[in-house]
């Protein structure tokens, strides 16, 4: 038996004054019919009440507890751009910026500096050492990561001011990062220096656009020690998805990432990569992303667009997949409301698809049906523990 997680991101909304959401109000036959086949309940990733990241939900749902693994997004995010790291390395997420002669931000993203450019920009940081820490940087747009390898500590604030007007300035929030506050504010400045001047940035002046002089580094965090995903289930697995946080969650638990491009690929390119790495592995992790952008964005109409895409996706998964031959988890991480446009705590649908899977009354995949099911309310810790029985591989409990 194959397992499958398909997690749409963001999916879970609130009610609008017409009591509907972008789910609810969507035409999804594919998840109904998942739904009235399968076992629905609510989910909360973390627990009731806490407002999840993608990051920490995922770490969840796979079975990792987040208290425990979760150091920051920065080691996530440079696992995800293929960076090399070790237990120990401390990893920073981060963005090419625009600072003016008095190292004040004018511009935290400047100006969303091309991929081309920002390669070439890369080269005059990475492989840098400072009082003995060497130090390691990959771009991908005007976003990248930033990993120190030696001596070094996460006790330390982002240098990131995540505003316009502030100097980027990196403090140490106890004894032990003292010296990682200091070779970072020393990068800074380093940084500056060969980047002001720069080719790049001259010919971005004489084009009236702000230069990336500068990288803030943010969402620092430790590499933790993790039990690899194969060693912890003895399930060969892979990840599919258009980010990197969710491919970098991926690497640092061993499993094998593919990146599937959501806004260049059409609908029956990926789903052909769905399938192919479902019947190849033991077991899959598919994210979509596009709901959650178009939540943070406040677009009701897009969310319900993309879901009725995303419902078109599983009818071509569904077409080449069995019942006796796959157990199919379909979820959310965390709810985007789009009144909020951000995460929120309140729970998300969740409807486990498969033989011997005891169906319950629910006829529609959303968040006012899914309640009604016979799965109740779970937390994402269960997911995993479900699947494991499903397939007869968790061990018993007692005699």
């Amino acid at each position: 038996m194959k397992l499958v997680i398909f997690i749409i991101d963001g999916l879970g909304d609130r009610p609008n004054e017409r009591g509907l959401t972008p789910l609810k109000e969507a035409k999804t036959p594919t998840m109904d019919k998942i739904a009235e086949e399968g076992i629905c309940g609510l989910m909360n990733a973390i627990d009731i009440g806490v407002r999840p990241g993608s990051d920490t939900s995922h770490l969840a749902i796979l079975g990792y507890n987040p208290y425990e693994v979760y150091t920051g997004r920065g080691p996530l995010e440079a696992f995800g751009l293929g960076m090399d790291l070790k237990e120990g390395d401390v990893a920073f997420r981060c963005n090419f910026a625009t600072v003016d002669k008095d190292f004040k931000v004018l511009d935290r993203r400047a100006g969303r500096i091309s991929e081309e450019e920002a390669k070439e920009l890369e080269k005059e940081i990475d492989g840098l050492e400072i009082d003995g820490v060497k130090i390691f940087f990959k771009s991908k747009g005007y976003r990248g990561a930033l990993v120190l390898k030696g001596d070094v500590s996460d006790k330390v604030t982002d240098g990131d001011p995540h505003k316009e007007g502030e100097k980027p300035i990196v403090k140490a929030l106890s004894k032990e990062g003292e010296k990682t506050a200091e070779v970072l504010n020393k990068l800074l400045k380093i940084v500056y220096e060969r980047l002001d001047k720069h080719p790049i940035n001259i010919e971005r002046e004489k084009r009236g656009l702000p230069k990336a002089n500068i990288i803030l580094p943010r969402g620092g965090g430790r590499v933790p020690k993790v039990e690899k995903f194969y060693n912890k289930y003895g399930l060969k697995g892979c990840c599919i998805s258009s980010t990197a946080l969710i491919e970098g969650i991926g690497k640092m638990l061993g499993l094998d990432t593919y990146e599937v491009d959501e806004k260049k690929m059409n609908i029956e390119e990926r789903a052909k990569i769905i399938i192919d790495k479902i019947k190849k592995y033991d077991f899959t992790l598919v994210n979509v992303k596009l709901a959650d952008e178009a939540s943070h964005d406040g677009k009701y109409e897009e969310k319900k667009k993309i879901i009725e895409e995303t419902d078109k996706l599983l009818s071509l998964i569904f077409k080449e997949i069995k019942k006796d031959e796959v157990y199919f988890v379909l979820t959310a991480d965390h709810s985007s409301p789009i009144e909020v446009r951000d995460h929120s705590a309140d729970p998300v649908p969740i409807v486990i698809w498969g033989k011997s899977v005891r169906k319950d009354d629910v006829k529609e995949f959303n968040e006012f049906s899914c309640a009604k099911g016979s799965l109740h309310w779970i937390r994402g810790e269960h997911i995993m523990r479900i699947l494991l029985d499903l397939i007869n591989k968790n061990e018993k409990f007692g005699a």
